[in-house]
C-alpha cells in the first residue's frame, strides 16, 4: 500500500512544481533481477507502461532522465528508444549529477522528482523536491522518501509516480496520449 509523508495538499503542491523527472534503473525501471543467458549476455525486463509514462511526461514538457551506477548497452538502448534526453550511466555520485543537470537546465532542486530504491539513492532522495521508492524499495530508501509506491520496481512504480505528477499538473493522460513504448 502506498504511503505519503506529506499531507495531500502539500504533496499536490510539490508535484505541480516538477520540471525534471529522474529515475534509477535496477529495482525501479526493472524488477532488480539480472538475467544472464548461457552465453553470458545480460538481459533486463522493462515495463512498457513505465515507458509510456515517460513519453507522457515528455509530451507534457517535463525533462526525463536516467541516473544509474550501472553501465550497459541495454540501458543506453532503452533510453534511446524512449528518447530520454538525459541518460547518465556509471554515476557514482548521483546527487552531484542531479545538481549538475538542475544547474544546466536552469531549475531548482525543488523542481526535481527522483525515484530510487537503494542505499546509493538516499542522498538524492533526500535532496529533491519530490522523492519516491517502489513498494519493494530497500528500507533505507523507504525511510527518507515522500512516497512509497503501491507498485513494485519494474511493475509500474514509475508510471504510478508519473500519473500523480500529471494529475497534480492537471494534464490529462488521455489528452496527451500516444504510441505505447
Amino acid at each position: 500500500m502506498a504511503s505519503r509523508k506529506r499531507p495531500g495538499n502539500a504533496l499536490a503542491s510539490t508535484l505541480k512544481r516538477i520540471r525534471l523527472f529522474a529515475t534509477d534503473v535496477d529495482g525501479v525501471l526493472t524488477d532488480a533481477g539480472m538475467y544472464y543467458s548461457e552465453s553470458g549476455e545480460e538481459l533486463k525486463k522493462f515495463n512498457t507502461r513505465d515507458g509510456m509514462g515517460i513519453k507522457l511526461l515528455q509530451r507534457a514538457g517535463i525533462v526525463t532522465a536516467i541516473v544509474t551506477q550501472e553501465r550497459t548497452k541495454l540501458v543506453a538502448r532503452r533510453g534511446e528508444k524512449l528518447m530520454i534526453p538525459e541518460v547518465h550511466q556509471g554515476v557514482m555520485d548521483k546527487l552531484a549529477l542531479v545538481r549538475e543537470m538542475v544547474e544546466r537546465l536552469g531549475l531548482s532542486m525543488e523542481e526535481v522528482a527522483y525515484i530510487g530504491d537503494d542505499v546509493n539513492d538516499v542522498t538524492t532522495l533526500e535532496a529533491v523536491g519530490f522523492s519516491a521508492t517502489p513498494a519493494d524499495g530497500m528500507p533505507q530508501a523507504a525511510a527518507v522518501v515522500d512516497y512509497v509506491c503501491s507498485k513494485k520496481g519494474g511493475e509500474g512504480a514509475v508510471r504510478e509516480i508519473i500519473e500523480m505528477i500529471l494529475e497534480a499538473q492537471h494534464k490529462s493522460v488521455s489528452a496527451i496520449g500516444g504510441k505505447t513504448q
